[in-house]
């Protein structure tokens, strides 16, 4: 089968082909395979990774991930340069490999080791497969604050800060938002709304026994704010202290 390139422009592509095998070859020489001739031990310079905790040698384990994932790259792209130069010598070289069709000299200057011309090249699919926690935590960020959500009543980002924030932060009251605070008490996040220890604002007046059993109401300030805020599907139970009715 006829080359449909000129002889000249066949040697352009066959000595860039054979340049950028050299260099990839001369590259994997120099940095030895990316340093994978050595093992992870005698890199790091541990006896055993065991006693240390995963969070200690994991630095030295995406570097080993990456110099893995870049000599895969280099390896199939001399696979492919290697086919490219045998295509040359068989004559078939630059004919789509789906169509049949030549390929465009263009095409080829830019992409010299490539199979297919542009209508058939294989489009990159984006592996669907993630890991099963990004269920559990999408979406991005998405969990730092549940207060919104009636179906969540975790504990989540705010409440996180919270803890934080009550052992002091840089901020002062005159960095607030609002202009009537002058305590560093009530600058914490919602912290004269909600109450510490529980999740739920009933969680604050419902009371049980030891066991659990024996459920009864303390009418104190929260029990009154839940009752005025209308919160909950009805009252808990009949208010004899309170002339309102909802």
């Amino acid at each position: 089968m006829m080359s449909h390139f000129t002889a000249k422009q066949l040697q352009s592509l066959r000595s860039q082909l054979i340049t950028e095998k050299r260099d990839i070859e001369h590259r994997l020489e120099q940095n030895e395979h990316y340093g994978l001739g050595d093992s992870m031990k005698l890199q790091t310079g541990e006896l055993s990774p065991i006693d240390n905790h995963p969070g200690d040698v994991a630095t030295e384990m995406y570097d080993r991930e990456k110099d893995i994932s870049l000599l895969e790259h280099d390896e199939f792209q001399l696979e492919r340069i290697d086919s490219a130069l045998h295509s040359i010598e068989e004559g078939h070289y630059g004919t789509c490999a789906v169509c049949q069709q030549p390929i465009p000299y263009e095409r080829m200057q830019a992409v010299p080791y490539t199979k297919y011309c542009k209508k058939h090249q294989p489009e990159t699919v984006v592996s669907e497969n993630r890991p099963v926690e990004e269920e559990f935590l999408a979406p991005a960020f998405g969990r730092t604050s549940l207060d919104e959500r009636d179906d969540q009543n975790g504990f989540d980002g705010e409440d996180a800060w919270q803890i934080v924030e009550s052992w002091g932060t840089s901020n002062t009251p005159a960095m607030a938002e609002g202009r009537d605070i002058d305590s560093y008490d009530v600058m914490a996040i919602e912290a004269t709304d909600e109450v510490e220890g529980c999740v739920e604002a009933y969680e604050s007046f419902v009371a049980t026994d030891i066991y659990g059993h024996d459920v009864s109401i303390v009418r104190n300030r929260q029990y009154r704010q839940y009752l005025e805020n209308r919160e909950g599907d009805g009252l808990l139970e009949p208010d004899v202290e309170s002339d309102d009715s909802y």
